[in-house]
């Protein structure tokens, strides 16, 4: 299960693999507008599908050494508070390492997609993985597109209805020193 970020810690996090248990705690995002179109997913299903989708996606990715979400455990209290991870993604042709991160609601704004972001650069530029990492934004996501920059990136492109940001190890080890 290469690229899983499963026993790894930050400040306020701890990383694990998502269970079917989670199913039940993780179904309040979809209930937010648009989350569908931010997370590239089919429209017109209902928050129940949108979960089945999104869960059948995360293992799917773990079955086939596609990379994938970790749970998000807050440290202090214990409570699960979003996904994050590294994703093989294939863009214009091209296998990419992609950081992706989705944070439920009551949870947004306090600075957690940002700290599980750093983590997984982090994480893939120390392990090699990859010496470029995007991550994508639906062009109407400001939140996710703050925490690319913040994390270091920069615009590359836009890919259909995606923002495309990148860093590479070069530029994450010139902001190390």
């Amino acid at each position: 299960m290469k690229y899983l970020l499963t026993g790894e810690e930050t400040q306020r996090l701890h990383f694990r693999l998502v269970t079917k248990d989670d199913f039940n705690t993780w179904l309040p995002l979809f209930k937010e507008d648009k989350v569908d179109l931010f997370l590239g997913m089919p429209t017109g299903l209902s928050q129940i599908e949108q979960c089945e989708f999104w869960f059948n996606k995360v293992f799917h990715r773990y079955d086939n050494g596609l990379g994938g979400m970790n749970a998000l455990i807050d440290k202090r209290t214990g409570e699960f508070i979003g996904q994050s991870g590294l994703l093989v993604q294939t863009v214009e042709d091209e296998e990419r390492l992609e950081i992706g991160y989705s944070i439920l609601p009551k949870y947004w704004g306090k600075g957690f997609a940002q700290e599980a972001a750093i983590k997984c650069k982090t994480f893939c530029f120390e392990q090699e993985f990859s010496t470029n990492l995007i991550s994508m934004m639906h062009t109407d996501n400001i939140g996710s597109e703050i925490v690319a920059i913040k994390n270091g990136m920069t615009f590359e492109k836009k890919v259909n209805t995606f923002n495309v940001y990148s860093i590479t190890r070069e530029m994450w080890l010139n902001q190390k020193k």
